[in-house]
């Protein structure tokens, strides 16, 4: 009875993110999104695997090897992320345009502020039309390739 009434007493005020499974993407929700959009002739909501801020980086990089070993290009759509696994794709939707692009995960990063969740390619920050602003504020969705 105890542990019942102590259980009860915790709350968790912050969900730290954990990486989804591609299978659980590809098997499911995605293939459910698209159905359901191709039948409706719309995009259905689709809750976003993580919300948070985005930020670039860019020309001062090119060359320099990943976390993944791979030469990171800035002309290439690709990004940092703390723990999704490399060679993950991500659709990166910047919440005040709607803006999306879709980004390899070929790197670990951002560090620092824990609200900034993913580092993207000077490339992708340029398709979400972020350059000048640096930080936008983007909602992550596991998607099954580009």
């Amino acid at each position: 009875m105890l542990v019942i009434v102590a259980s009860g007493c915790e709350h968790e005020t912050t969900r730290p993110f954990v990486a989804p499974t591609p299978a659980l993407h590809e098997d499911s929700r995605v293939a459910a999104t698209d159905d359901l959009a191709r039948e409706a002739g719309t995009v259905p909501h689709v809750e976003p695997d993580q919300v948070g801020q985005a930020t670039w980086y860019g020309k001062a990089f090119a060359g320099a090897k990943t976390a993944s070993g791979e030469r990171f290009d800035p002309s290439a759509m690709t990004a940092a992320h703390r723990k999704l696994p490399f060679g993950t794709w991500v659709e990166v939707r910047r919440r005040d345009t709607g803006a999306t692009v879709r980004v390899r995960i070929t790197d670990r990063g951002p560090w620092g502020n824990p609200a900034r969740v993913i580092d993207l390619s000077q490339a992708a920050a340029d398709r979400l039309g972020m350059m000048s602003a640096g930080v936008v504020s983007v909602e992550l969705r596991v998607v099954p390739g580009p």
